[in-house]
């Protein structure tokens, strides 16, 4: 047996991966203030790692990669850092919030010094990357230690294909804010950033439970689908019955400004508010169109939506 193999060790750990969400983004908005945001937040996941018996391992770019010898305390040092970090993100604009994605996986990995490598880390970096934004994505093998050991809700969300690998991986999303897992205080401001001093406890507790629930997005997409299917069989319906009058475009019109009300809800990447009344605007101008008499009356209406992101553009900041 040659050296290399000798010296090789291994170990059962638990893997934390977590990144930003839309880092490039922030980067393109304001790099120092992003920069010293992300350092102020990750000192944060640091001090909570160590509190619950973690080392942080390494950090890259947005990342950070910490392990545990105990797969329950990695479990409530995420929890704990979300519910942090959603806490300091709520004093600032939607669109200037670092929301961080959670992945956690127990696996057999390589030893080399300080760091770790193999599957149980690949898996890991794979589940955070399919979590929501402010989310924690796990793998069955987390969910068989903790699912009677952390007081949280969990929802499965179907096998995980993992590149290189045969096996996709069964995953599960923690419920964030539910439970009686207790947040760690909010640290300071991060230095240079605006920031509203001393949230209250009501204040951080709203901004846990508005996180979206992980399993939400697979929901939303298998209704997209439904919405898809049942405006495609009310179009087929309509042709068949032909008779001079496509009804069905009402139908389809309507299910296609529900769905997208229901995706401007719970999206992310773009203000809430704005979206839905970017929306709303398409809606009524789909409503001008089915009901064409040659005037463009749904002009006005729009505009007056235009006014009113306007003003909301203009009074948050």
């Amino acid at each position: 047996m040659s050296d290399t193999l000798r010296d090789t060790q291994r170990k059962l750990t638990t893997i934390f991966c977590a990144d930003v969400q839309d880092y490039t983004r922030l980067m393109g908005v304001d790099e120092e203030g992003t920069l010293a945001m992300l350092k102020h937040y990750r000192d944060a996941m640091s001090r909570l790692i160590e509190a619950h018996g973690g080392r942080v391992i390494n950090t890259w770019g947005d990342g950070i990669i910490a392990e545990f010898p105990s797969v329950v305390e990695c479990v409530r040092a995420a929890m704990d850092v979300q519910n942090e970090l959603a806490g300091q993100n709520a004093a600032r604009p939607a669109d200037g919030r670092m929301l961080f994605r959670i992945g956690i996986n127990l696996g057999d990995v390589i030893v080399d010094g300080d760091d770790i490598y193999g599957d149980g880390v690949n898996i890991a970096a794979r589940l955070q990357a399919s979590a929501t934004a402010g989310g924690i994505v796990i793998s069955n093998t987390v969910y068989d230690q903790v699912r009677n050991k952390v007081a949280v809700g969990f929802d499965f969300l179907g096998p995980l294909t993992i590149k290189n690998m045969a096996d996709a991986v069964p995953s599960y999303a923690v419920r964030i804010g539910e439970g009686n897992t207790q947040a760690s205080p909010p640290a300071d401001p991060t230095p240079g950033i605006k920031a509203k001093p001393d949230l209250d406890a009501g204040t951080q507790a709203k901004a846990s439970a508005a996180l979206p629930l992980q399993a939400l997005p697979a929901i939303i997409r298998s209704m997209f689908w439904l919405a898809a299917l049942a405006a495609g069989v009310l179009v087929a319906i309509n042709v068949l019955s032909w008779d001079g009058d496509f009804w069905a475009a009402w139908a389809v019109l309507g299910l296609a400004v529900l769905s997208s009300l229901i995706w401007a809800a719970i999206q992310s990447r773009y203000d809430r508010f704005l979206a839905i009344l970017a929306v709303m605007g398409l809606g009524i101008a789909g409503i001008n169109i089915l009901t064409w008499h040659g005037i463009f009356w749904s002009g006005w209406p729009i505009l007056g939506i235009g006014i009113v992101a306007g003003l909301y553009k203009i009074f948050r900041r």
